[in-house]
């Protein structure tokens, strides 16, 4: 990863057991010294280009792909925001199943997670319930069989085909959920979205990588303080007591 290229050093006193004195020093990179994009910038379009993330990309494939450079992978996680690579890059399909399938057992991993309402429409075509709403099991509305005139009938658009709808009570129990306005979502089907959903990212459009590779590796370099032993080293205080 190019990022640790352009991190700089801290001198850190040694704690090794077998360190020849107490005022013997190790060169370590200094991971707290950080960059992110300014606010203000993070939702400027005309610097940015959305990106989808797609089945067994990586920060340097996405790098190497856009840029022509794998080592400014560190480029496609600021620009997304990024914070944590772990947590914030979508699974692989196989990564996401075993993540499922140790967080909810196989007996669970296809059980209910929720429901969702599907998209009700009235002959008019005007919106009633839109689709995505999570509810509950009881949740209930009146139907279009206590809307005036008498005979309204509304159009619940489902996957498998629009079904019409005259009930006085929509919903109530999970059955009449199911059968009605209502999906069920698994488990699975829920960490597929979550997972999904962090496909969409912004990226740093091309022409702007070599003033933004100049002004991190400026912005990286330290300023004179007590610390301060060279642009690229500082040195930390040594609190050893006794040798």
């Amino acid at each position: 990863m190019g990022y640790f290229n352009h991190i700089p050093n801290v001198a850190v006193a040694s704690h090794l057991p077998n360190k020849r004195s107490s005022s013997e020093y190790i060169i370590a990179k200094n991971i707290f010294r950080r960059v992110k994009i300014l606010n203000s910038l993070s939702d400027k379009v005309s610097l940015f280009n959305k990106y989808e993330i797609y089945e067994g990309d990586r920060p340097d494939t996405v790098a190497n792909e856009l840029y022509g450079n794998s080592s400014l992978d560190y480029i496609v996680i600021l620009s997304a925001n990024i914070t944590n690579i772990r947590d914030e890059w979508p699974l692989s399909n196989y990564h996401l199943y075993q993540y499922a399938l140790d967080k909810y057992g196989e007996s669970e991993i296809n059980a209910l997670h929720h429901y969702e309402t599907v998209e009700v429409r009235d002959k008019h075509n005007r919106l009633i319930i839109p689709a995505g709403l999570t509810i509950d099991t009881d949740f209930t509305i009146d139907g279009p069989g206590k809307q005036f005139p008498p005979g309204t009938e509304w159009k619940a658009i489902r996957e498998t085909g629009n079904l019409s709808l005259t009930q006085d009570t929509l919903g109530g129990n999970a059955s009449d959920l199911l059968n009605t306005i209502a999906v069920g979502i698994s488990n699975f089907i829920y960490e597929t979205r979550k997972n999904n959903q962090k496909r969409q990212i912004n990226v740093l459009k091309k022409e702007y990588v070599q003033q933004f590779v100049e002004d991190f590796i400026r912005i990286m370099k330290y300023d004179r303080n007590s610390q301060y032993l060279n642009k690229n080293l500082i040195t930390t205080e040594n609190t050893t007591l006794v040798d």
